[in-house]
């Protein structure tokens, strides 16, 4: 259902992949409020993924870009001005990968080369994309930036490895540069801590099924969903959200607040 809340305003989605994504779930409701938007990722993950039969469905340009490099995030913020046909309203950083992850190295003997390319994609991309839009002057006075968290960026969940620190710094990236766009350009910046979530991304961390199940045990709301993360963005674009930035802002049913739970404690008992 539409209530056209994005109206007229122009986007940029990093990060969709396919249709488990979050990145994916927002362009689809942007397009469905009324925005025009744009589609970036990396050329591999346009190959791997259905961005292009995504983009021919919301009549979305997509540009393949590396958002670690300066000079492709430059085209995408170019060329997306150039599709949609004026300056940027709101831009989503959905981008997290990290190499130690993928190959099971534990936290006490990471690869610090691998370390390197998890900050530099998951998090430094962020300042990078705002840095370089700033200096583009790309985006309209009170466009919204999000960029998706986790709460291990807080608490340490194992498994979660080094993207954990990578969240730590995303989230440090939106309050720094948060103050900055918005006492300049009167942009705002603002993170959202997702619950755990099935995404593609999602299932690479050990142990995502039983945090899956104990986050929706400690939830008094229940797991948030992809679907529900969605549109929690698509409010964080809109015109009634025009005086939040540099906020971390929960999105997790309840979870970041909870210390133990009824469901927990009866989990517990049944087990001994």
């Amino acid at each position: 259902m539409s209530n056209n809340l994005l109206k007229g305003k122009r986007g940029i989605i990093f990060g969709a992949l396919n249709d488990k994504s979050i990145a994916w779930k927002v362009a689809v409701k942007a397009v469905e409020q009324g925005a025009k938007i744009t589609l970036a990722n990396t050329a591999m993950a346009l190959r791997m993924g259905g961005v292009n039969e995504l983009g021919e469905k919301l009549g979305a340009t997509v540009i393949p870009a590396d958002a670690t490099s300066v000079e492709e995030l430059e085209a995408v913020f170019t060329q997306s001005i150039e599709a949609l046909g004026g300056k940027i309203d709101f831009v989503l950083h959905s981008i997290g990968m990290s190499p130690n992850v993928r190959k099971n190295i534990p936290y006490d003997d990471i690869n610090y080369a691998n370390l390197g390319k998890t900050l530099d994609v998951s998090a430094t991309s962020f300042h990078k994309m705002m840095q370089v839009a700033k200096k583009m002057d790309a985006i309209n006075e009170e466009g919204s930036i999000v960029a998706l968290t986790h709460i291990a960026a807080q608490r340490t969940f194992t498994g979660y490895n080094d993207m954990a620190d990578a969240k730590a710094l995303l989230e440090s990236y939106g309050r720094s540069f948060g103050y900055v766009y918005g006492r300049d350009k009167k942009v705002r910046v603002n993170t959202i801590s997702q619950s755990p979530t099935p995404t593609t991304a999602g299932e690479g961390i050990s142990g995502m099924t039983a945090f899956l199940d104990f986050a929706e045990k400690m939830s008094p709301l229940g797991n948030a969903s992809a679907d529900e993360c969605a549109d929690y963005c698509i409010v964080m674009f809109s015109d009634f959200t025009k005086k939040v930035t540099m906020q971390n802002l929960f999105h997790d049913g309840g979870f970041s607040n909870m210390g133990l739970t009824q469901a927990i404690v009866e989990d517990y008992i049944e087990k001994q």
